[in-house]
């Protein structure tokens, strides 16, 4: 490499070290806003979160009410979480393993012939045959594990509990080495 590239390489570097906590901290704020989404209408209709639970047909009957009452509280604190950015890695596992779950939900659902709404943001359960958007949920799935897996590999961001307890100030000009 010449001293040319060598010095273009580390102003590159520099420069994605000083944008990338914000984009990290707009990803974060993102998957927390999106789970906001998805728990207040499940929590405002418990029963149809139930019913969209079960209608996936995954889940033993005698789990299925407590995991569509659970699901829309754990979606929230983990909004909670992620919004005020502590263990923002971990949290960004838990958002991994839940889309994991969902797009494996879908993905069932699709492949046995259901005809579901996947009841994400709410509603939910049977619909009129051949009006389920699998291709679409599964994209969106795409979407959110990218989002995710960002987060996972670059958990740091400003304006962050997790940097504060790391003795950080909330916003910072430069990346600590």
């Amino acid at each position: 490499m010449s001293a040319t590239a060598d010095v273009e390489k580390a102003s590159r570097d520099q420069r994605w070290s000083l944008i990338q906590p914000w984009i990290s901290v707009v990803v974060r704020l993102a998957m927390a806003g999106i789970l906001v989404a998805a728990a207040i209408p499940k929590m405002l209709d418990v029963d149809q979160s139930v019913r969209a639970v079960r209608a996936y047909r995954l889940l033993p009957e005698t789990v299925v009410p407590f995991v569509g009452t659970a699901l829309p509280y754990f979606e929230l604190v983990l909004a909670l979480v992620l919004l005020v950015g502590v263990f923002t890695r971990l949290a960004s596992v838990a958002w991994l393993v839940m889309m994991a779950a969902f797009t494996f939900g879908v993905a069932w659902a699709w492949a046995q012939g259901y005809s579901i709404d996947c009841g994400c943001f709410g509603g939910g359960g049977n619909i009129a045959e051949g009006t389920a958007d699998y291709p679409g949920h599964m994209l969106e799935r795409a979407g959110f594990v990218a989002l995710g897996a960002f987060l996972l590999v670059f958990p740091r961001t400003p304006l962050s509990l997790d940097a504060w307890m790391r003795g950080e100030p909330l916003v910072a000009t430069s990346r600590p080495e």
